[in-house]
């Protein structure tokens, strides 16, 4: 087995090696004076179950296009097989027609990432679980729900009961998966804008007066959805409210908004590399899903069942 980091985050890459005991395969990136990438593999690649991670997130197109030059790179050096290792997958919010004259993105991601040479994508949460039927190749979609974000709700809950938010009517799914393994009510924010121009009115579908509530959504990108939803469960008597998302995009003014918001933390995953201005933010706290993905990779590796991944990461001490 090979492991190989591309360049959008080398951190997520090094704790996974680090869980594997794999050393990351060293490549060689640059890119030509317009910005063209370049890239070599240092190692050999014959006959070898390789997996490349590379989440596609910001600049989204730079990373993509390094994958599937990485892809390229692999099949041409006569690699047996070639997992893309997508934790978090770009485009995927492009998952269907708007309107008239409009692509579906995510569609042609799916293209080109097989087209390139992949063999099976690994990824997390898709924003769409619909974009896996995109693929003519075995796609595995993991959930961070129950094997890092029960656990930690389990061990910083407090002595208030605790109630389960989804923020909009779409992830109600999500929201009710979590609920069922705490064991806790659901609640919904519907929120509808009656004229254009007119902000957004928040209603909260479920009693949470005197509960610690919990936001769950696959990402945040410029928080307003969660922002609002805090405001509008505290002002319908919350005790507190904090939010989870497996994706932490934070494009714009996110930061500066979760920091003003009622929130009284946002846990993310490591699945998009942190930046300064996330690390400063007192209320954003990463967990990481090293050991989430590098189980996967192994399991998949060795021809094992992933799915018992969806419940839990079993010990490896």
């Amino acid at each position: 087995m090979k492991l190989i980091s591309c360049s959008s985050n080398p951190p997520l890459a090094a704790a996974v090696s680090a869980y594997l005991n794999t050393p990351l395969t060293e490549v060689n990136i640059k890119r030509f004076a317009d910005q063209e990438i370049f890239l070599e593999v240092l190692d050999n690649v014959r006959g070898e179950d390789v997996f490349v991670i590379q989440p596609t997130s910001f600049p989204a197109n730079d990373h993509l296009m390094e994958m599937l030059i990485m892809i390229d790179a692999l099949k041409r050096g006569s690699a047996q097989r070639i997992t893309a290792v997508m934790p978090y997958f770009g485009y995927a919010r492009q998952d269907r027609k708007t309107g008239p004259r409009t692509p579906i993105s995510a569609k042609l991601v799916a293209n080109l990432i097989t087209t390139a040479g992949a063999d099976r994508v690994l990824t997390l949460d898709l924003h769409a679980a619909q974009i896996q039927g995109f693929f003519d190749i075995p796609v595995d979609n993991l959930f961070a729900s129950a094997p890092v974000f029960v656990p930690y709700v389990q061990k910083t809950k407090s002595a208030k009961p605790l109630m389960v938010v989804s923020p909009d009517v779409g992830g109600v799914v999500r929201a009710r998966a979590l609920a069922k393994r705490l064991d806790v009510g659901l609640a919904i924010i519907d929120k509808r804008r009656e004229k254009a121009g007119i902000s957004e009115v928040m209603n909260v579908i479920g009693d949470i007066a005197g509960q610690e509530c919990v936001l769950i959504d696959d990402m945040v990108d410029s928080a307003g959805t969660i922002c609002n939803a805090a405001a509008a469960l505290m002002e319908h008597g919350a005790a507190s409210v904090r939010a989870l998302a497996t994706h932490g995009v934070f494009s714009g003014s996110a930061v500066e908004r979760i920091e003003k918001s009622p929130l009284s933390e946002m846990v993310v995953t490591d699945s998009i590399l942190a930046t300064d201005k996330t690390k400063s933010c007192k209320k954003i706290k990463y967990l990481t899903i090293a050991p989430l993905i590098g189980e996967a990779i192994l399991r998949i590796s060795e021809g094992r069942s992933v799915s018992s991944l969806f419940d839990a990461v079993p010990s490896r001490g």
